[in-house]
């Protein structure tokens, strides 16, 4: 099969621009507005954001994942504690996400520092689930090596069986972290590259907010 030149990819940003006087206060207000006008342009799943972490000796790992709440504390999403993503959170509790809003040519990007969420956050969030979305929690021992999917179904046939007429409970490896952002940048491409970054910094009294060169 024929290559595809990277030439033929290149492309012009020009569906926006991203001015200081333009911001929000601060960068939650920032992102809200941002996001509600991805889900007014039905972006695909426009909390779907890249998470990357590293291990204790500095190897970066990233996966895609889905905000499940945000507000003035942080943005908050669930997931397996055992998982790769768990594991290195616990070694290295920093990462970065990264929404990808690529048909408004926009990006977000936030860095911080990665805390538990307190356990009832989880438990509501959890009960909130579909049940068949609760049973999969007990299932998915995330990130191991399993034979094959026959594995996966088996779990979940005899799980249903056990929690048939009663509540699923919240299993002890499972819960929500919440980054709370040190820095957020918003991206808006440009034509000829030169494209808008504009970054909140926390700072003692607040937030300062600084450009980038693209």
């Amino acid at each position: 099969m024929a290559g595809v030149s990277l030439a033929e990819l290149r492309k012009e940003y020009s569906l926006a621009g991203l001015a200081e006087k333009d911001l929000a206060r601060d960068p939650f207000r920032q992102f809200d507005k941002w996001f509600q006008e991805a889900e007014a342009a039905k972006v695909v799943e426009p909390n779907a954001m890249t998470l990357a972490t590293t291990s204790r000796e500095g190897r970066p790992s990233a996966r895609t994942i889905l905000l499940k709440g945000v507000d003035g504390r942080g943005f908050v999403f669930f997931s397996i504690y055992e998982s790769r993503k768990g594991r290195e959170l616990e070694a290295n509790p920093h990462a970065t996400l990264l929404f990808p809003w690529l048909a408004l040519e926009r990006q977000v990007i936030i860095e911080g520092a990665v805390t538990r969420v307190p356990r009832e956050e989880s438990e509501a969030y959890f009960h909130s689930r579909p049940r068949a979305n609760q049973l999969a929690a007990w299932v998915s021992q995330q990130s191991s090596i399993i034979s094959g999917r026959a594995v996966l179904e088996q779990s979940m046939k005899a799980l249903e069986q056990k929690y048939a007429d009663q509540e699923v409970p919240v299993p002890p490896h499972w819960g929500g972290w919440r980054l709370v952002p040190e820095t957020v940048e918003f991206w808006q491409g440009r034509r000829s590259r030169l494209h808008d970054r504009l970054r909140y910094r926390r700072v003692k009294d607040g937030w300062t907010i600084e450009r980038l060169a693209p």
